[in-house]
């Protein structure tokens, strides 16, 4: 692998103590969504039935699983850039691993290693192909018959594309010299982190309830209704005063880096929610049979969605799939194309590297759904009862 100048981030010099300054564009949306949820009648009853779902079927998985990630990385001191880098042969294979993981953080940690100098590009690649970001929460929790062909697929996908970038790519996208400054540092836990680990868990108890086909109307005494509200409020005052954009700095403490990072996620997945929930009740969309008419192209529409930084875009189309609007080949090219929030410090670290990770992360994916269109149209098309 060529050697290349270390591109190093830098941090704040003094961490942010106390609440955080009320970011005005955030605030607003953070109040709308109240008062929509307080709304009287149907629209207020939709909502709030809408948050819950949000909190409990996806809210509270992206907490656990930050939580077991960024909280083992704590334990163990654990360099998983470098432990990477040292795998050489296996580089891709433990790349795309890291990327199937739900979630951005493996991802992010692949794309980091790879400005520093750690990884292949072809590791990148590996990483991105094979992530879903966030929106695999959401298929886990709403269609896990759907999540085990999907990530294993995306997987294998990206360890072959990986493998073949590497063997056949001789171009280097590192920058030349440069830094990146890294979130800033908010230096102890704090409160609401804790106010919103409590809230969590019982959300994930629920969750998981939901997922073995349980209904559970109260926990601790509590409606759960009451608690999965008292989450997503929580989490949009945490998102309306938060310091970061989306990414939390590595420093800071497990259980403050998930309630950042799981707020941050939370809005994007009640917009989706809201969104087609609305678009069908109050605008009269038959989206399903909208799409059905543009069938065949749908695959190239949601691969190219999948050139959209984040996962609120990647959120909506998982959101789509499950509601039958879309079949499972278009979601199978977002899936495969998208990059989530990896793209983001993909960016700012390496942009060339981003450009072109994105590119080829886009011909699996137009590949394999097409490949699915064509030999099997309806198959893990239907939603569930």
């Amino acid at each position: 692998m060529p050697s290349t100048p270390t591109v190093t981030a830098t941090s704040p010099l003094t961490a942010l103590s106390g609440p955080g300054p009320i970011r005005p564009r955030r605030a607003v949306l953070a109040v709308l969504l109240v008062a929509l949820a307080i709304a009287p009648g149907e629209l207020g009853a939709l909502t709030r039935d809408l948050m819950h779902d949000a909190f409990v079927q996806v809210s509270a998985f992206v907490a656990a699983t930050l939580l077991l990630f960024y909280g083992l990385e704590r334990l163990f001191r654990i360099d998983l850039g470098q432990a990477i880098g040292r795998a050489r042969a296996m580089q891709v294979p433990i790349a795309a691993l890291m990327g199937a993981t739900p979630g951005c953080g493996g991802a992010v940690v692949v794309v980091a290693a790879y400005a520093s100098g750690k990884v292949t590009f072809g590791a990148v690649v590996a990483a991105l192909t094979a992530t879903m970001g966030d929106a695999a929460f959401l298929l886990i929790a709403t269609r896990p018959d759907a999540a085990m062909v999907l990530l294993p697929l995306q997987f294998a996908a990206g360890i072959v594309t990986g493998w073949l970038i590497d063997r056949f790519l001789v171009v280097d996208y590192r920058p030349m010299a440069g830094s990146c400054r890294m979130a800033p540092l908010i230096g102890r836990r704090r409160k609401r982190d804790l106010v919103y680990l409590a809230v969590a868990i019982p959300g994930l108890i629920v969750g998981a309830a939901q997922i073995g086909g349980i209904e559970i109307e109260t926990l601790f005494g509590v409606p759960v209704s009451a608690l999965a509200l008292a989450g997503v409020f929580v989490g949009l005052a945490i998102w309306a005063t938060s310091p970061v954009d989306a990414m939390t700095n590595g420093a800071d403490d497990p259980v403050t880096r998930m309630a950042e990072e799981t707020s941050f996620i939370s809005v994007w997945v009640l917009i989706a929610y809201l969104a087609y929930d609305y678009a069908a009740l109050y605008l009269g969309l038959d989206l399903a049979s909208a799409f059905g008419s543009i069938a065949p192209v749908l695959p190239l529409i949601a691969a190219a969605i999948g050139f959209i930084p984040g996962c609120g875009p990647q959120v909506l189309v998982a959101t789509l799939y499950v509601n039958g609007a879309i079949p499972f080949s278009a979601l199978v090219a977002n899936a495969i194309s998208n990059d989530g929030d990896a793209l983001f410090p993909a960016i700012a670290l390496a942009p060339r590297a981003a450009i072109m990770a994105t590119v080829f992360s886009t011909l699996p994916a137009l590949l394999v759904a097409y490949g699915l269109y064509f030999l099997a149209p309806d198959f893990l098309s239907a939603p569930l009862p």
